[in-house]
């Protein structure tokens, strides 16, 4: 490190800003020293919990400051505003993110269309389509080579800065601890330093849609300065940080050049003292530093942020623009709220206030044991497959919902990111495509209202260009479709040779299990007419103009043609992935008509005649395999990390509540073959065994672990199911807990879609109530299905299943000892069955407000 570079000791706290600026080459290797500074120091501290740390264990702690973004930061959000705090002493620079500042699309390309043709091309994609279809059905092998599709960037969620709080004091760090409190949604930091005691809270707030950082002592505060980077945005154009008034920062910039306009606003306060904005002079370009000087015990910062983004724009009258207005208004208006008014701990109460109510209606006990002297680093180091830990498995269960319900309460749903991103291109652009699936696991179930912004999106998003699709690419007037992403990029995302990524109409049809279940578990009449209804429909639409006749078996069925398993190389038909959704789609467009207020039964009956006649995505193949694709051409050593053929087990029926009256007569060597159930459920469990345990050659990602440990719960072998978690669990998940994609990376990404989606694999372990093909087929509730003995005793309260009802669950040795079922004040009547060990314990029909209480298993 140079000579010349200031140590944080020596540098003035209200001179940080202007030192970022003039030596940004250094600020990591700074990030480094301050961190390693730190370890040298508390290496042979005593370990145990910090001080104020939850006594019931729900929460993260850690006796060092982070210093790998991935592996150690501590997230906070409120949907709207996202945060990654490393836990820093005298300096603290907390890594901030908006929703929706994203880079790409409209906003860098005029001729941006959604990776669409142009609307003079449809004849032409309307023949070409055609001859793919001619092709596969004459191939002798039933595939073909490729799907010509076309290449336009469809963005990436993009970071917004950082924020560098600096207490001016000096001396050695003493009693440090860092943490992240579950139950309460904030992260802290205590430690002593000069004689003094000091406490920093960071906190994202849902009802203000703003974030705050305080910090305090038990005497007098030195000097604190607040700054927002304006030179560490590698890639980014450099910001212009001003002043707004005497104690508030603005921060505008944009994503690129041309890009999003984004503005932040961060507004200091002190119980004393004197608070002062102040320009920095001599910086190339706008900066500024908030300083708070004079006698008092606390200060604070609040920030908010906004860009031009508006999903109302996504639509034909805007030209697909998706641009709104400038967003200087909003975000004033947000900070001159509640924000700039209520005191510290009124700020603080109301947050806590939220967050019981959306975190706190659902609970988990697995019969952990907190364990408060091991670190949440040493606990997961000391992780072990199959021995597992219930503690710390049941923490991570809570992380999960909590980081959903941290990102997905804004008005984006949370992506491939969650809303918490480091790069200028986040990795895979922050998908929210199909990945955000996985997110959305465990909403339901766990009595988590975090869906309004997704349905929002489909709503506003795809739905809009996605009719466009459908017209251009496949000639179809009926409905919408979309291959995946943000700003309407409906088409298909990458060209040349590129089907297996690019090619995936059935995107829409996996997220309406989402919609359709909402409704199920929720019974939202109003809802589902208003939004629900029209998005099912509108999909379903268009897939009833896409099924074609099967001319290469010539069996009377209708498939799909051409199509991919997502993200496998064969384009052919009869993809299984794509006829047990669309046919799970055609079931809940039935069951949903009568509550829709739609009079359109001409759509109803098409529905049901094409419905019968679709080839229904199940065939057994001929190493007694269920296969992936209509002609038998899986591979026994097929190791792919996504698991698409059996979207019918889990999170789907199609394979799990397999009817042979209804989902048989499968055409097999020329001659019509009806699979028995015990057949069907043999084969899916030879092509789960043989997928293999997550860690293929393709990929090591923590979600594709989760989706098989989900599996082999529904298939009710509780051994294959810990195996599963724990392994992904020990492989995946890093100090921080979050899932790590290729995590022997010295610098690894997140990939939150496992974060989210083990409490769904959990979940499944503990009570099943999977979706059935027709109203009047009895829902069978399960109970303890893949119960670990690592589980054996617990509790859940607070769940939800279909049919709107509330279920509370206590086991004890394995067994249930008691089980209560409330239905809500307004539901459909359905048989259910309670089966717990392979027997019907009890059989009811619902009613409006029944409540049942079973003791005797």
């Amino acid at each position: 490190m140079s000579s010349s570079l200031l140590f944080p000791e020596e540098i003035p706290a209200a001179s940080m800003s202007s030192y970022i600026s003039a030596a940004p080459e250094y600020f990591w290797s700074l990030m480094m020293w301050i961190a390693s500074t730190f370890l040298a120091a508390f290496a042979s501290a005593a370990v145990a919990a910090p001080p104020g740390f939850p006594a019931s264990g729900n929460g993260l702690w850690y006796t060092t400051p982070g210093v790998i973004w991935s592996r150690d930061y501590l997230p906070v959000g409120n949907g709207y505003l996202a945060a990654m705090t490393p836990g820093g002493a005298a300096q603290e620079i907390t890594q901030l993110n908006i929703e929706s500042l994203w880079a790409g699309g409209p906003f860098q390309d005029p001729t941006y269309n959604g990776g669409n043709k142009q609307p003079s091309e449809q004849a032409a994609m309307a023949t070409a389509m055609q001859q793919y279809r001619d092709a596969i059905f004459q191939s002798p092998t039933g595939d073909i080579d490729n799907v010509e599709t076309l290449a336009t960037d469809p963005g990436a969620y993009v970071r917004a800065g950082y924020l560098v709080a600096t207490v001016n004091v000096t001396g050695a760090t003493t009693n440090y601890g860092r943490w992240l409190d579950l139950d309460q949604a904030i992260a802290r930091v205590t430690w002593s330093q000069a004689g003094t005691a000091f406490a920093r809270e960071t906190f994202c707030s849902h009802p203000t849609q703003a974030c705050t950082q305080h910090i305090s002592t038990t005497t007098t505060l030195p000097p604190v300065s607040f700054a927002f980077s304006s030179a560490l945005e590698t890639g980014l154009p450099t910001p212009n940080i001003t002043c707004l008034d005497s104690s508030t920062l603005r921060v505008r910039g944009t994503a690129g050049v041309p890009g999003m306009l984004y503005e932040m606003l961060a507004r200091v306060r002190s119980t004393g003292g004197k608070v002062a904005c102040t320009p920095v002079a001599g910086s190339a370009t706008p900066n500024a530093t908030v300083a708070v000087t004079g006698r008092t015990t606390e200060a604070w910062i609040s920030w908010v942020g906004g860009t031009e983004y508006s999903a109302d724009a996504g639509d034909v009258a805007h030209g697909f623009s998706f641009r709104g207005p400038d967003p200087h208004a909003a975000v004033l208006a947000l900070l001159s709220g509640t924000v700039s008014s209520a005191a510290y701990t009124a700020l603080r109460a109301q947050h806590f206030a939220d967050v019981d109510t959306a975190l706190h209606t659902f609970s988990l006990d697995l019969g952990q044991t907190a364990q408060l002297a091991m670190s949440t680093d040493a606990l997961i180091n000391a992780y072990q497959v199959d021995a597992g830990n219930p503690y710390l498995e049941w923490l991570m269960f809570n992380y999960g919902r909590y980081l959903l319900g941290s990102s997905a309460r804004g008005a984006l749903p949370a992506n491939l990111q969650g809303k918490w991103a480091l790069d200028l291109a986040t990795p895979w652009g922050g998908d929210s495509n199909i990945n955000i699936q996985m997110n959305y696991w465990s909403a339901e179930m766990s009595n988590l209202d975090v869906t309004s912004s997704l349905f929002t999106y489909f709503e506003k998003t795809w739905a809009p260009r996605g009719a466009q699709t459908a017209q251009i690419l496949y000639n179809i007037s009926r409905g919408w479709v979309t291959h995946n992403e943000i700003f309407g990029h409906t088409g298909m995302k990458a060209s040349g040779n590129s089907a297996e990524w690019a090619n995936y109409p059935e995107s829409a049809v996996w997220m309406m299990i989402h919609v359709w279940d909402h409704f199920d578990y929720t019974n939202d009449v109003a809802w589902w007419k208003a939004q629900g209804w029209p998005l099912v429909k509108g999909v379903a639409s268009f897939h009833l103009d896409k099924l074609i006749p099967d001319q290469r078996f010539n069996d009377g069925s209708l498939v799909v043609s051409p199509c991919n398993s997502p993200e496998q190389v064969p384009i052919t038909l009869g993809c299984a992935h794509a006829q047990q959704l669309i046919w799970q789609l055609f079931n809940a467009v039935e069951k949903g008509f009568a509550a829709s207020g739609d009079t359109d039964t001409t759509f109803l009956a098409e529905v049901r005649t094409k419905r019968d006649a679709m080839d229904k995505g199940i065939h057994i193949g001929s190493w007694g395999q269920l296969q992936e694709w209509k002609v038998d051409q899986d591979a026994a050593n097929d190791t792919h990390r996504h698991l698409s053929h059996l979207i019918g087990l889990y999170p789907g029926y199609a394979l799990t509540n397999y009817e042979s009256s209804v989902q048989g007569g499968v055409l097999v060597d020329g001659s019509r073959t009806t699979y028995t159930k015990s057949q069907v459920m043999d084969a899916t469990t030879i092509s789960l065994i043989h997928r293999g345990n997550g860690t293929g050659p393709d990929a090591d990602s923590g979600w594709e672990k989760m989706w098989r440990a989900a599996s082999w719960a529904q298939l009710q072998n509780s051994t294959e199911f810990y195996h599963e978690l724990t392994y992904g669990i020990f492989e995946n998940f890093g100090a921080s807990l979050f899932s790590l994609y290729d995590p022997f990376d010295a610098d690894p990404i997140i990939q939150i879609d496992a974060n989210l989606g083990l409490p769904g694999a959990m979940l499944n372990a503990l009570l099943q109530a999977p979706d059935v093909p027709t109203t009047t087929t009895p829902l069978v509730v399960t109970l303890l299905p893949a119960l670990p003995s690592q589980w054996s005793s617990g509790a859940m309260k607070g769940a939800r299943v279909r049919g709107g009802m509330t279920v509370n669950l206590e086991w004890k040795g394995g067994k249930p000892t008691s089980v209560s079922f409330l239905a809500d004040t307004s539901v459909v009547p359905r048989p259910v069955q309670v089966v717990f060990g392979n027997k019907v314990v009890t059989s009811f029909t619902t009613s409006s407000g029944l409540s049942k209480t079973i003791t005797s298993f």
